[in-house]
């Protein structure tokens, strides 16, 4: 595996794992309307490139296949934070939070805050990260629940 930062070209790429990881991944915590509307099959491919390019993520590839990317954006928010359901539980995602971590360390990033699925909860408070508050959100008219989880970065 190799841990790399995004490349033009990279974007359809990950449009895959971010459909993988919602719908093989959330099932468990979202109505199959939420996943949809979260993460429907069909989208919008030159908004999605344009929100890709404006991440920047750091991209995580197995055998030239992408199947991780997260961002790291100047405030400290992690926006998107996804490893795909066929790679998951085998410490990429470790990998990956370990590489955010470091680089606000270096950035000096107080602190790092994310709107988390109910799905990754865990995961965020493993690394550190607290429960601000439980929020619903509106997606393509559907409500979904996530949280506002937050990590000061020299923690732990």
């Amino acid at each position: 595996m190799h841990l790399r930062p995004f490349q033009r070209g990279d974007e359809r790429a990950l449009h895959d794992v971010f459909y993988a990881a919602i719908h093989g991944l959330a099932s468990q915590h979202y109505k199959q309307a939420q996943l949809d509307a979260w993460a429907p099959a069909t989208y919008n491919v030159s908004r999605w490139e344009e929100k890709m390019q404006a991440l920047n993520p750091f991209v995580i590839e197995k055998e030239n296949a992408l199947i991780a990317y997260a961002d790291l954006q100047a405030d400290g928010l992690i926006d998107h934070f996804f490893v795909s359901a066929e790679n998951a539980k085998q410490g990429v995602g470790k990998w990956l939070m370990q590489h955010i971590i470091s680089t606000a360390k270096a950035k000096d990033i107080p602190k790092l805050h994310a709107h988390v699925s109910l799905t990754a909860q865990p995961f965020f408070a493993k690394h550190g990260f607290t429960l601000i508050k439980q929020q619903e959100v509106i997606v393509r008219n559907v409500m979904l629940n996530n949280a506002l989880m937050e990590r000061l970065v020299h923690a732990i």
